[in-house]
């Protein structure tokens, strides 16, 4: 069943005095794909800023924009419009023999290679392959979803944008980020390339068309083993019509739904909201 839903994004910085120069760029915008339509989408910043489009090197869009006179508050909003259907199950899944070959290894080579946030140690891995055990790729990547789940409390508020996939495991909780990082990182150690995806997720299985919701802006991974195939670990669910990619890449570092750079007095985020809309 396809979902249409209208997601509104707010977010934004307020400095301890005044800011002579910003420069910005915002990931809020989100993706076309075979299983997901971007109707409409609109950035607005206050103070207003021209703002100008690209892909990136990882094709997700950014609306880059640079404010030049004095401001004491930036504040960003995101409206988009979305159709989403469930993305369809991967006909193609390697064995491990065929995942090893130096053909993958060049191809995705970026999405093997572990990163600060996504790496773990050689205990915890072995620890995680034990515990699933040796099943096929495909099923391996998604058993390792469920172990981290189940091995890492949600706990929100109780890490940071820079807590490592170790650190997270060491507290034996986090958010949806260091769970995604977590499990981002266990399968590239077993050799599967694996990708961390930023987005939306309505937060209700049976949600009323028309009804808006307080929003989650949330974070899944993607596997391959032969397609992406994405998956939420932090929920336990394969990924559905309730969720909006905007961005993949390594891990967080890649995907910042808000990133810049100013000269001025020290910041403090305003906070993040997301509302949600289901229209159909």
């Amino acid at each position: 069943m396809n979902w249409r839903l209208k997601i509104r994004h707010v977010t934004g910085y307020k400095y301890a005095g005044t800011v002579s120069a910003s420069y910005n760029e915002a990931r809020l915008t989100p993706l076309t794909l075979p299983w997901q339509t971007t109707l409409f989408s609109q950035v607005e910043v206050t103070p207003g800023a021209a703002t100008y489009r690209y892909h990136d090197y990882w094709a997700t869009q950014v609306t880059a924009f640079d404010l030049h006179r004095p401001h004491q508050q930036l504040r960003v909003v995101s409206s988009s419009l979305v159709e989403v259907s469930p993305p369809p199950s991967a006909s193609l899944s390697l064995d491990w023999a065929a995942l090893g070959t130096s053909a993958v290894l060049d191809a995705q080579a970026e999405f093997l290679a572990c990163s600060r946030l996504t790496s773990v140690s050689a205990a915890l891995a072995e620890d995680a392959w034990s515990a699933v055990g040796s099943a096929a790729p495909a099923q391996f990547a998604e058993a390792v979803c469920h172990w981290v789940r189940d091995a890492v409390a949600y706990v929100p508020g109780s890490t940071g944008v820079q807590t490592s996939a170790q650190e997270a495991w060491d507290l034996r909780k986090g958010v949806c980020q260091d769970i995604a990082h977590l499990t981002v990182g266990l399968l590239r150690a077993r050799g599967i390339p694996a990708r961390y995806v930023s987005g939306y997720l309505h937060p209700k299985v049976e949600a009323e068309v028309g009804e808006t919701v307080a929003g989650q802006s949330h974070a899944w991974v993607e596997w391959w083993a032969g397609e992406w195939t994405g998956f939420d670990p932090t929920n336990g669910v394969p990924v559905g019509p309730r969720h909006v990619v905007v961005a993949r890449g390594r891990d967080y570092d890649d995907v910042p739904p808000l990133r810049g750079v100013y000269h001025g007095a020290p910041s403090k985020h305003l906070g993040v909201t997301v509302e949600i809309t289901r229209l159909a």
